[in-house]
């Protein structure tokens, strides 16, 4: 591994990127971009779909860069977030309220025709691809995220009203209790500013590990999907990366 960088991640550089390694697919976001997606995911919650603090919402998607913004965007404005990796799909999932409807869903095309899923209800539904451009087919009662977020600005929300113990998951975890997990992870990590961290997508769903953890340390992240083990080394070298979760 290179040596620690004790500088954060510079302005025009990616804070974000996602890779496939199947497809060729290569999506980088710049800080100022993940916050731009981020608030237009807000404002799709928040004006869109008329959602306030302690509202419920259910995420059924993988590592991903639109799902950090829909992650972000829906912590932003106070949403609790119920993250459900697919590894738990079939299983009954333990928290208050899990057998009513949600606020909104997310979920990817493949998990909602998967048998072994029980995708929730919700009040408001959304499709999230995760190929490039808007999904070629939705079904009824559903509407595809892609272009419903760009209705909305890219005007972040004002982050004051939030406040460390509000819920941020529907178990009752706070903010400030998330937050806290997530530095603890970064010093387990040994996630530093400036660090570069590796990911493969297919190992790691939980977004403490993807997404909460570097935010909390300034580093940057590499989401690889479908990583082929002889590239990976290769893939270090060109993305500099320090650290590989």
């Amino acid at each position: 591994m290179a040596d620690h960088a004790p500088v954060a991640v510079a302005t025009d550089e990616p804070l974000l990127s996602y890779l496939d390694g199947a497809t060729g697919e290569r999506t980088d976001l710049t800080a100022q971009q993940l916050g731009a997606w981020s608030a237009r995911s807000a404002g799709l919650l928040r004006d869109g779909c008329g959602l306030r603090p302690g509202d419920r919402v259910a995420v059924l998607l993988p590592p991903h860069w639109r799902t950090a913004a829909v992650l972000i965007g829906a912590w932003s404005v106070g949403l609790a977030v119920s993250f459900r990796p697919r590894a738990l799909a079939g299983l009954a999932v333990l928290e208050p309220g899990a057998d009513l409807p949600y606020d909104a869903v997310f979920v990817t095309p493949e998990r909602l025709d998967d048998w072994l899923e029980d995708v929730p209800e919700g009040t408001y539904r959304y499709l999230v691809g995760t190929g490039p451009g808007p999904l070629d087919e939705v079904p009824p009662g559903w509407l595809d995220w892609s272009p419903e977020v760009l209705r909305h600005p890219e005007i972040a929300p004002d982050l004051a009203a939030l406040r460390p113990t509000d819920p941020a998951s529907p178990d009752g975890t706070s903010y400030g209790e998330w937050g806290a997990v997530a530095r603890e992870y970064a010093n387990q990590l040994d996630l530093r500013a400036g660090d570069r961290l590796l990911v493969d997508v297919a190992e790691h769903e939980q977004p403490l590990k993807w997404l909460l953890a570097p935010l909390a340390a300034e580093a940057s992240v590499v989401l690889c999907a479908n990583l082929n083990p002889a590239d990976r080394d290769a893939r270090m070298a060109g993305e500099r990366v320090t650290r590989v979760l």
